[in-house]
């Protein structure tokens, strides 16, 4: 007789150095004591949570495949193995949750595509956190990822989410490199119209959290250092 398949576990992280439990429930500690099989972006970083959740898991027990920008689709396709085999397996984000802005979403969709159960775990995403303390409209918003990089292009591309906030009555939200973050609200205080409302929100569940929504007008006299903070940024026009 086969083995039953395997669940995936999309298991969220802490976004940032504070202790788990601030932010995370003891359930996910249920999961990790009989899942040894896990899909992570970074083995060092993957292996310090499991252990800060789990001290008494044996680390050597750990059978992690690494889920980066450099590993090829063919990889992937063998990731699910242990599912397959009859093994749950976890899957874990550098920050926050699996899959939203981060590449084990291709994961998920294998998943899928191969009949397995997906189980998400409840934890902290940034995204929704922002928009739930930035006070903009939580019914309709779009997450765009990171906006371009050439000074010109990232403008034009905050001039054309400016219009479509106002056009379709819809918050939008991006994130920027954390060392560019300063230069990025220069840009929108020079970019966008005046009344235009920005939240600005970051270090989220630290205790240096900052979250903020003005106008530009207002933003223009304010001043906050933003640099290697990870932020969101939303911006809506109304």
């Amino acid at each position: 007789m086969e083995n039953p398949i395997g669940k995936l576990y999309l298991i969220p992280t802490h976004l940032g150095e504070n202790p788990v439990w601030e932010v995370l429930p003891i359930s996910i500690k249920k999961i990790l004591e009989f899942t040894d099989d896990y899909i992570v972006e970074n083995e060092k970083t993957a292996r310090r949570f499991i252990k800060e959740i789990h001290p008494e898991k044996s680390q050597p027990s750990l059978k992690l495949k690494i889920l980066n920008k450099f590993t090829e689709a063919s990889e992937k396709l063998s990731f699910l193995e242990a599912c397959k085999q009859g093994k749950s397996m976890g899957l874990l984000s550098e920050a926050g949750c699996p899959a939203i802005a981060d590449p084990g979403s291709d994961i998920v969709r294998l998943a899928h595509e191969n009949n397995i159960q997906v189980v998400p775990l409840v934890g902290p995403s940034s995204i929704i956190l922002a928009l739930m303390g930035s006070g903009m409209n939580g019914q309709s918003f779009s997450f765009n990822g990171y906006l371009p990089i050439d000074k010109n292009e990232r403008k034009a591309e905050l001039r054309r989410l400016e219009k479509l906030s106002f056009d379709q009555k819809q918050s939008q939200l991006f994130i920027e490199t954390p060392y560019r973050n300063n230069k990025m609200l220069e840009d929108l205080c020079s970019t966008l119209h005046p009344h235009t409302r920005v939240c600005v929100a970051c270090d989220l569940t630290l205790p240096t959290e900052y979250i903020k929504t003005f106008s530009i007008n207002d933003w223009k006299h304010i001043k906050v250092d933003l640099h290697k903070r990870p932020a969101i940024f939303i911006i809506h026009k109304d």
